[in-house]
């Protein structure tokens, strides 16, 4: 079965000032479609990808056939991440954590202040294109980390809880090359019930 590309939960223009409407339309209905078309082509035809999860062929990017591996890592990573992303985001919810995961993040960082603030010094570390995570280690433990382009905090067996596109096409039509302006804003539309049911999970 062909992949697709997931509806956003929410209207374009529900995450305004902070993201504007036209970046959401091009971002997901013309960058995250592209990958999903991409990724839908690379492996029509082969069959014994069929039915495999988005997942699974990230996390065993190996065992996919060396003609395709480029096309999967490079477009099923974006698919997973992008849809991650868009999740990760809501127009309206709580300003703050609350309950296991705020305990989380305090023993961790010592308040979401703190955590938030090495959140967006990471993503605004990154050189080039890629992400900024939130994750859960094997151990329970609470990590930032950037990935380049595609790249994912599962492939390392990471539980991802939060996300955020360094991907220019994210930002630059309101924040151009102000990167570390995007982070700081995009707290403010952020899915923390969203967030704390991944951490639960």
């Amino acid at each position: 079965m062909a992949f697709t590309l997931p509806p956003l939960q929410y209207p374009y223009d529900s995450v305004e000032p902070y993201i504007d409407k036209e970046t959401m339309q091009i971002h997901h209905d013309k960058h995250h479609a592209a990958y999903v078309n991409n990724l839908n082509a690379a492996i029509e035809g082969k069959s014994d990808l069929a039915g495999k999860s988005l997942e699974n062929l990230i996390i065993n990017i190996d065992a996919v056939p060396e003609s395709i591996r480029n096309a999967v890592r490079n477009n099923g990573g974006q698919h997973f991440n992008h849809s991650f992303f868009w999740e990760t985001m809501a127009p309206q919810g709580p300003k703050e954590p609350a309950g296991a995961l705020a305990d989380a993040i305090k023993a961790a960082f010592g308040d979401p202040e703190t955590m938030k603030k090495q959140f967006n010094e990471a993503g605004t570390k990154q050189f080039g294109s890629g992400w900024v995570w939130l994750s859960k280690t094997i151990h329970g433990k609470l990590e930032i980390s950037t990935t380049a382009n595609q790249g994912s905090p599962i492939t390392e067996g990471k539980t991802p809880l939060i996300v955020n596109d360094l991907w220019e096409h994210a930002y630059y039509l309101k924040y151009q090359n102000r990167r570390a302006d995007y982070l700081a804003a995009w707290w403010n539309v952020i899915n923390w019930v969203k967030v704390a049911d991944r951490f639960s999970k």
